[in-house]
C-alpha cells in the first residue's frame, strides 16, 4: 500500500510539473538568438536577429541573407525554406551559384528547436498550434513571421518588397505547401514544395495538420490558395522511407506509402477540390527524373523554374 501511494503521488507530480514546464518554455524562457539592431542588407552573406512574432517578446529568429552585387531594390526576393535539421544557413548556400546568376535576394529563416527531432508543430506545421495542443492567434503562425521579415527588410533598407517567391525541401516542402493553403493575404507569388513527407488536405473532415479540421476558418480561403503559383515537385527516387525521417503516423500512411506517391495523391485531391467547387487552379506537378530525398538536386530543378 505505502508504494502504491508513492507511486500515485510520484505520478500527480509528473502531472503538474509537465504541464508547468511545457507553460514555461513556451511562454516565458526567452527562445532564439539576441537581437540585432537594423541596418541595411549587405551585399553578400550575412544574418539578422529579430522578433518573430510581435504578441511574443520573448521569441527571436535568426535570419540569413545573400544577396548578388548586381541585386538592386525591386528585383526577385526568393525565401529558402530548410528541411528538418533547421540548417538554414546550409541551405541559403545551395542557392547562391542560381542566386547570383538569376540575380535573387535570398532570404533564409532558422527556425531552430533544440527539439527539433521530435518537435514539428512550430515549423513545417505553421505554429498554429503549440506543442501542448492550445490554438496560437494567427499573429504568431510562422506564416506571419514570413510577413514579418518582409517588413523588417522593407523598413531597414527603404525597399518595397511587393511579393516573394519561396522554395522549401522535406519539411520546408511542408512550410511551403501549408503556407499556401493557409496565408490568403501572404504576398506568396511562386511556391515550390520539394519532396514534402506530408500535406494539409483541402479536407474540412480530416484534422490538422493532414487536413483542415480544427484551423481557424478565416485562415482557409481555397480560391485564393488555388489561384497562385504553386509547383508540387517531387524527385521520381524518393520512394525510400528510410531517406529522411519520414511520417509514419496512420493519418500520413492514408497519403501513402513514400513521399512520391503522397505529393501524387495530394496533387489531384486539390485539384478535384477546385474542380467540385468551381474554383480556378493554377497548381502543376512537376517529376525530377533519377533523383530521390536530396535537398541539392532539387534545388537544382527549382532554379529552373523560376
Amino acid at each position: 500500500m505505502k508504494l502504491l501511494k508513492i507511486a500515485l503521488f510520484v505520478v500527480a507530480g509528473l502531472l503538474v510539473a509537465i504541464p508547468a514546464a511545457a507553460y514555461v518554455y513556451l511562454y516565458v524562457m526567452p527562445k532564439g538568438p539576441e537581437l540585432t539592431a537594423p541596418a541595411p542588407t549587405p551585399v553578400g552573406k550575412a544574418s539578422l536577429v529579430l522578433r518573430a512574432h510581435d504578441g511574443a517578446q520573448h521569441r527571436t529568429i535568426r535570419v540569413w541573407t545573400y544577396r548578388p552585387a548586381n541585386w538592386q531594390a525591386g528585383g526577385n526576393v526568393l525565401f529558402v525554406m530548410h528541411g528538418m535539421s533547421r540548417n538554414a544557413e546550409e541551405y541559403l548556400d545551395t542557392w547562391i551559384e542560381a542566386a547570383d546568376s538569376k540575380t535573387m535576394l535570398l532570404v533564409a529563416p532558422e527556425f531552430d528547436n533544440p527539439f527539433y527531432r521530435y518537435v514539428t508543430n512550430d515549423y513545417q506545421d505553421g505554429n498554429l498550434f503549440t506543442a501542448l495542443g492550445v490554438a496560437n492567434p494567427q499573429s504568431e503562425w510562422a506564416y506571419t513571421t514570413i510577413e514579418r521579415i518582409v517588413d523588417h527588410l522593407n523598413a531597414a533598407n527603404g525597399w518595397s518588397i511587393a511579393s516573394y517567391d519561396m522554395f522549401g525541401h522535406s519539411a520546408g516542402g511542408q512550410f511551403v505547401q501549408r503556407l499556401a493553403m493557409l496565408a490568403p493575404d501572404s504576398r506568396l507569388r511562386t511556391g515550390i514544395a520539394a519532396n514534402p513527407g506530408s500535406y494539409t488536405f483541402p479536407d474540412a473532415g480530416i484534422s490538422f495538420p493532414y487536413g483542415l479540421k480544427g484551423v481557424d476558418a478565416s485562415a482557409i480561403d481555397l480560391g485564393a490558395a488555388f489561384r497562385r503559383q504553386i509547383i508540387i515537385l517531387l524527385g521520381e527516387k524518393d520512394t525510400d522511407a528510410s531517406q529522411g525521417v519520414l511520417d509514419v503516423s496512420q493519418l500520413a500512411m492514408q497519403q501513402g506509402p513514400h513521399r512520391l506517391a503522397r505529393g501524387q495523391t495530394f496533387f489531384a485531391a486539390a485539384r478535384a477540390a477546385a474542380t467540385e467547387q468551381g474554383l480556378p487552379f493554377e497548381w502543376r506537378i512537376e517529376i525530377v527524373p533519377g533523383v530521390g530525398h536530396e535537398n541539392r538536386k532539387m534545388a537544382a530543378a527549382a532554379a529552373d523554374l523560376l
